[in-house]
């Protein structure tokens, strides 16, 4: 029987079984801070943590406390509000106390609340929770983009087995040009001038033989400068340079068209942002370059920013219509097929003028899906509407099509199943 002792010194993360304990105790008070950091963050800030508040008075230990014991008499003087039998209730907060909120003190002493980072991963991991994600899905929506490697030109420093040796070769040739092109130049003249000197010397002129000697010594000299010149120098070495870039480099754009009539209440806002979260994660896994384009509407359509798309609200009725002509519109202006990958979420209670829902199965058909790589439909509310039985048309002929309803937060994933289905882990 063999006996593995593990003598690792502890990580950084050492203190990680305390966190997760502490995370699991505090569950109920953690989901509802993200909940409210999702009620006041955009779609494209999801990703990135947040500062947990709980009172101190969440977190005080429980204690056993020994009492006196036996039965005991007291007489307190002064008595005239109570009889033997009376239950006395407990004292009220304030008074100095600090009851955790907003309660002031005049001695100094009050409770702060405790507060502590959740950090990205684990904000996620409570958001996935309430949609219901199955483990791996979870996963991949929480890993970061694949990257890869690819080739950005030379750089003067690297590793050996990155060296281009046509590319040093070059710069050492060059570098040997230019340094000894002046002495080479210089040399051949001398070396001419020499070969005159020699062939007019006549017997016993030592003028033109002090010349020649003169001559020698300066082209033994400048050969010996040129020589010099090294071969190869750690300066003409180049090495290929590489670098990381996301996998895919596509782009898409996300049209988010929401319902804001009266009948649409912020709880099923809240769905639908949800909804539009978990597509918007979903597409940034796929694609380098994500565009969002948020279209609300009740009788007319509009494009807004994200701040009045989730929480301007409007009376009257609903013509979904509108929101349909609009988004063929600005696909029509701004984004080509040819040049974006367009993905549509559309979220409403299914409530619609009754001749209207006819039209907006065919624009759906005949316009958008067309352009569209996937749509999505989900109903945040449980009756049956005219707009959900137009839709349902659309389902067998359309297999980048799909629609769910959604009462709650867990409900909402069936919707992406199909679409991890159909789109795999494959880039555009």
């Amino acid at each position: 029987m063999q006996h593995i002792v593990d003598r690792r010194l502890a990580g950084k993360n050492k203190s990680i079984g305390n966190r997760e304990r502490f995370l699991r105790r505090h569950k109920e008070q953690i989901r509802e801070a993200v909940k409210r950091a999702i009620d006041g963050r955009g779609i494209r800030d999801i990703e990135r943590g947040e500062d947990i508040h709980i009172p101190k008075r969440d977190i005080s230990e429980p204690v056993f406390g020994h009492g006196q014991g036996g039965v005991r008499e007291v007489v307190h003087p002064g008595n005239k509000d109570f009889v033997t039998g009376d239950r006395i209730a407990r004292p009220k907060g304030g008074g100095g106390q600090g009851s955790g909120k907003g309660q002031a003190s005049d001695q100094g002493e009050g409770e702060d609340d405790f507060v502590f980072a959740l950090s990205k991963e684990e904000f996620m991991q409570v958001f996935f929770e309430d949609l219901a994600l199955p483990h791996l899905v979870r996963t991949q929506l929480a890993e970061v983009p694949e990257w890869k490697s690819q080739r950005a030109g030379f750089s003067s420093d690297g590793t050996p087995n990155n060296l281009h040796v046509v590319r040093s070769m070059r710069g050492a040739l060059s570098r040997r040009i230019a340094l000894g092109a002046a002495s080479r130049r210089e040399l051949a003249e001398l070396e001419q001038h020499l070969a005159e000197c020699r062939r007019t010397l006549q017997p016993g002129d030592a003028l033109v033989e002090a010349e020649i000697k003169d001559l020698v010594a300066r082209i033994e000299a400048l050969r010996v400068r040129v020589g010099r010149i090294p071969y190869l120098d750690p300066i003409d070495l180049r090495y290929r340079s590489r670098i990381r870039v996301p996998v895919p480099t596509s782009k898409a754009v996300m049209f988010c068209l929401m319902d804001v009539s009266g009948s649409m209440d912020e709880g099923r806002k809240d769905l639908s942002k949800r909804f539009f979260i978990l597509l918007y994660l979903f597409l940034t896994r796929h694609y380098e370059k994500i565009e969002l384009v948020f279209i609300r509407h009740h009788t007319q359509a509009a494009e807004v920013d994200e701040e009045n798309f989730f929480h301007a609200r409007e009376t009257g009725g609903t013509v979904v219509s509108s929101a349909l002509i609009l988004m063929e519109e600005i696909i029509k202006a701004r984004y080509s097929p040819t040049e974006w990958n367009i993905y549509g979420a559309q979220a409403s209670d299914g409530d619609n003028w009754h001749h209207d829902s006819g039209r907006c199965r065919e624009l759906l058909n005949d316009k958008l899906l067309p352009l569209c790589r996937y749509f999505a439909y989900v109903q945040v509310a449980d009756e049956e509407q005219n707009l959900w039985e137009e839709y349902s048309q659309l389902l067998e002929p359309n297999r980048h099509f799909a629609m769910r309803k959604a009462t709650e937060p867990s409900m909402i994933y069936p919707v992406f199943r199909d679409l991890f289905k159909k789109e795999g882990a494959k880039a555009a």
